[in-house]
């Protein structure tokens, strides 16, 4: 069942089976191409979930700035709500970016009831609230095959609409005047564990997801979806089948490619340049079998470059073949034009889990560099200076042992490897500073124990519908330094023009929340345990702290209404750590989630 509260009347029935068509309310706000193509141009709006298709994260407000930046104060605070479990989850979390135009905020909790949010009327109570969706998720049904806890990751916004996917699977056209539903289309399947955590990015007249479930053996994708009628435009599976490219790098017998994950739960960029989304893969199924599915296993553990017109693949880039880590690729993808070894180079940069920041042409695919980021890696002995595969990787092999001892496989049934399952980023979104031309990186400082169980195919295999496909297992207990240290992070500048490490500063836990820099030589980031901070751009040193005192995963990002500025993060973030690594984060079991949106001004 779903209903809608807001100043109206109107119904909001939702199906979960069939596209439902109404007619689109009049908006007072009309989002064009050309807006989301000129983003970058707009200071005072945050109109995609990266701010820009360029996904810098970057705000040249600067209204706050390295003078004033102690004078800081909250503004005031929004309940989104959520927080109910689901599933085995205890709690619904809050990752989402909002988005902002013209003093209207739109923000969904991690089970998608989205709220739209008149800023003017800060203060003024229930007035500030226009009207709040409730998709209506079933809980237990969609929570059960979550793998990494109750999410939406943000919204879209085209022409008078907001643009929403769920966790059960569905995309839905939203009214941006009262809250109606106009239509909605089923993409993804829970029944064979299929979710949608990701938010759409919205080109053109269509709105591009992805879909996660790669630890329950699902086939990824991306699809497209024609906003003027709910109808799917296109799917792009992200593990070939017979007869498209790259199945030749599923080298079993057995169908390996139908369960080999791939998911792509992390907002790509796109490039209107060439017309082509930039999107991150995640991890081959099962994780940490990789004897299962032998070959490279395109296009898992790397990136596509799509039209998005089609959906055609142009080309790729894999960080990790025939990846035994779960070192997911989804990481965002930053679109730079740099000058990098005395070239001008249009370029993406990423900051993948293998632990290594990589510059990648963006008009071809080619390797420029890749670098570490981490304080420790050791699953392979560095790049290829020519290719950037790991200097381990054998082409002759179908299995890639990289460093033997550090590789869980069926002959090695143990291994300990740096950095962590988790990686030396997570899905975490970082920010480039066209100013000081340095990306900062929220990171994890972490190694891991990973144990290797072997999955058997066939009918009366291992793979079972709903259920984890994971080959193995770690030993949560074991996130720590090589020296025993716990499970820790840092925030990490890269000098994007030549690959080098400018600086890091260490946090007490993993950083989970992405990051916002600023023209105002700002760049801020939540630690997870709710310490939210402002650095200096140039120096990272702490300039600003306020304790929120309440687990934080969320990006930070900034807006402005009538001329003044305003810094924005959400709190509530009982996700995959603590869940899964409580003992190696000891300290966060004992904080309470409370998932507000904190709202910041001088």
């Amino acid at each position: 069942m779903t209903f809608k509260y807001g100043k109206t009347l109107a119904a909001a029935g939702a199906s979960l089976l069939a596209v439902a068509m109404a007619l689109p309310a009049n908006a007072s706000e009309l989002t064009s191409a050309d807006d989301l193509l000129n983003a970058a141009d707009n200071a005072d709006d945050w109109l995609t979930t990266h701010r820009t298709y360029s996904s810098h994260r970057y705000s040249p407000l600067d209204q706050i700035n390295k003078s004033n930046i102690g004078d800081l104060n909250v503004a005031y605070t929004i309940a989104l709500g959520g927080t109910e479990g689901g599933g085995f989850w205890r709690y619904g979390n809050i990752e989402g970016t909002p988005i902002v135009e013209n003093g209207t905020m739109y923000m969904p909790n991690g089970w998608s009831e989205l709220m739209s949010i008149d800023l003017r009327k800060a203060g003024q109570g229930p007035d500030m609230i226009n009207w709040t969706y409730d998709p209506g998720v079933d809980k237990d049904w969609a929570g059960n095959v979550t793998c990494c806890a109750i999410n939406n990751r943000g919204v879209g916004i085209w022409e008078d609409s907001v643009i929403m996917s769920t966790l059960d699977g569905r995309m839905l056209r939203i009214s941006k005047a009262d809250g109606s539903l106009v239509w909605e289309i089923q993409l993804a399947d829970p029944a064979i564990a299929e979710t949608i955590t990701v938010a759409p990015l919205v080109v053109k007249d269509l709105a591009i997801t992805g879909v996660s479930g790669a630890e329950y053996g699902i086939r990824g994708w991306l699809a497209a979806v024609d906003l003027n009628t709910g109808k799917e435009a296109w799917r792009r599976y992200t593990v070939p089948g017979p007869g498209e490219p790259g199945f030749e790098t599923w080298k079993d017998d057995y169908d390996a490619w139908m369960t080999g994950g791939g998911s792509t739960w992390q907002t790509g960029s796109y490039d209107p340049e060439t017309n082509l989304v930039i999107w991150g893969v995640g991890n081959p199924g099962p994780d940490w079998d990789q004897d299962y599915r032998p070959g490279d296993n395109l296009y898992t553990s790397g990136m596509i470059a799509l039209d998005a017109d089609t959906g055609k693949i142009a080309y790729h880039f894999q960080w990790t073949p025939n990846d035994p880590y779960d070192y997911d690729g989804i990481n965002e993808n930053l679109l730079v034009d740099v000058n990098i070894g005395g070239n001008d180079r249009k370029a993406f940069i990423h900051a993948d889990r293998n632990g290594f920041f990589y510059a990648i042409d963006r008009t071809n695919g080619e390797f420029i560099y890749g670098v570490p980021f981490v304080k420790e890696l050791n699953w392979t002995r560095g790049l290829d200076k020519v290719t950037g595969l790991p200097l381990d990787y054998d082409p002759n092999s179908d299995i890639q042992v990289y460093v033997a001892e550090r590789t869980p496989n069926r002959t090695n049934k143990t291994a300990t490897f740096c950095p962590n399952l988790m990686g030396g980023k997570n899905w975490m979104p970082m920010s480039y500073s066209p100013k000081t031309q340095m990306a900062y990186v929220p990171t994890i400082e972490s190694c891991i124990t990973v144990n290797n169980e072997e999955e058997t195919p066939g009918p009366d295999g291992s793979y079972v519908l709903r259920e984890w496909f994971s080959g193995g297992m770690p030993d949560v207990t074991t996130a720590q330094a090589s020296d025993g240290t716990p499970m820790a992070g840092s925030l990490t500048a890269m000098d994007v023009t030549t690959g080098r490490m400018v600086k890091k500063v260490d946090t007490r836990y993993p950083v989970m929340a992405g990051v916002l820099s600023t023209a105002g030589g700002l760049v801020f980031v939540a630690q997870h345990e709710g310490k939210f901070c402002a650095f200096d751009d140039e120096t990272l040193d702490e300039l600003w702290c306020f304790h929120m005192n309440t687990l934080t995963d969320a990006p930070t990002m900034s807006f402005a209404v009538d001329g003044k500025q305003y810094i924005a993060v959400s709190s509530g973030g009982w996700g995959t750590v603590p869940t899964y690594f409580a003992p190696s984060t000891p300290g966060l079991e004992k904080i309470r989630n409370a998932n507000l949106l904190w709202v910041f001004s001088l």
